[in-house]
């Protein structure tokens, strides 16, 4: 038997838009201070996404994007054909899984230790200390890098004080990616222990005080209590450091790489400046950054289902 819909149960078309004009009207300010990101994440994220279209062409800046040729999907079988594109892909991929292997627990474990600490002038000091490399240019971190790492640096110095051989650690293909990726992680474990000490700082004080009275040690409480309370913000920005993951941002590796270390130092992002800035081939620029980007949603989706579906943890 059909009920009959009574007249209120029908859907009004204009609910929603009149709901939105009170809450506009109610929360103005708020909407005010909102416009600045919303025009920041429009004029330079959303608006440039138009600009895509020259991977097909073959852009003249004199034609511009409605006069020059198309080309289709000529730039990307360039790049997957040459003979650099293995080596910059996989190189990516290095530099990015070290990145996550050693350096994505790192600041987990710092924000573990400080939470122990309960000489809160100690503590604030080591936070201070910790995060002083991240306000520091990334040009003085590379040049401080360049000067440690030369044969006469404080690094071979102490290479020589246990019985090595002195010689330029930045020229050795093999140590670049160490050097690249413990730097990254003196540079950025303070700042990113953050986020981790603002979780913890939510629990409740009450259940180490009932785990203490049931027997449990410091240990045992670290366990049980203090790291489960990360796991899901630990979840959260692992599946964000996934999403970036054929991503290696180009500054860094340009103010510590030379064409001996070529081999091991050249990432996409590189690659891209070289041949799409240096060599003024815009569209063979933008064609291996979509590529890269396409990859790294790919990727993000596939990592935010597997953790919505095993862990119940996702963006969305």
């Amino acid at each position: 038997m059909e009920l009959a819909k009574t007249p209120g149960a029908k859907r009004n078309p204009n609910a929603k838009v009149s709901r939105l004009r009170k809450d506009i009207v109610m929360n103005k300010y708020v909407y005010l201070m909102a416009l600045p990101v919303i025009a920041y994440f429009l004029i330079f994220h959303y608006a440039p996404i138009g600009g895509l279209v020259i991977a097909f062409q073959n852009f003249s800046a004199f034609k511009g994007i409605g006069g020059s040729d198309w080309v289709g999907l000529q730039h990307f079988q360039d790049f997957l054909t040459s003979p650099y594109a293995f080596r910059v892909i996989r190189n990516t991929l290095m530099i990015n899984v070290y990145q996550i292997i050693f350096g994505f627990p790192a600041p987990i474990l710092l924000a573990l230790l400080l939470n122990e600490i309960r000489v809160q002038l100690f503590k604030r000091a080591i936070q201070t200390i910790s995060y002083m490399p991240h306000f520091i240019s990334l040009v003085v971190i590379c040049g401080m890098l360049v000067d440690f790492t030369q044969s006469e640096g404080v690094i071979n110095d102490i290479i020589v004080f246990f019985g090595g051989e002195r010689a330029n650690l930045l020229m050795d293909t093999d140590l670049f990616r160490t050097i690249f990726v413990s730097s990254g992680i003196w540079q950025e474990v303070g700042w990113g222990s953050i986020i981790y000490l603002a979780a913890l700082s939510t629990l409740d004080p009450h259940l180490y005080e009932a785990s203490s009275i049931d027997g449990a040690g410091r240990f045992r409480q670290l366990v049980h209590i203090t790291f489960p309370a990360l796991v899901p913000t630990i979840l959260i920005l692992l599946i964000m450091r996934m999403g970036h993951i054929m991503s290696e941002g180009f500054e860094k590796i340009i103010l510590l790489y030379n064409p001996l270390t070529y081999e091991t130092a050249d990432v996409i992002s590189s690659y891209v400046y070289r041949r799409g800035i240096q060599e003024a081939n815009y569209s063979f620029g933008a064609a291996v950054g979509l590529f890269n980007s396409s990859i790294n949603f790919i990727i993000l989706l596939a990592v935010n289902y597997l953790s919505r579906k095993y862990a119940k943890e996702s963006l969305w």
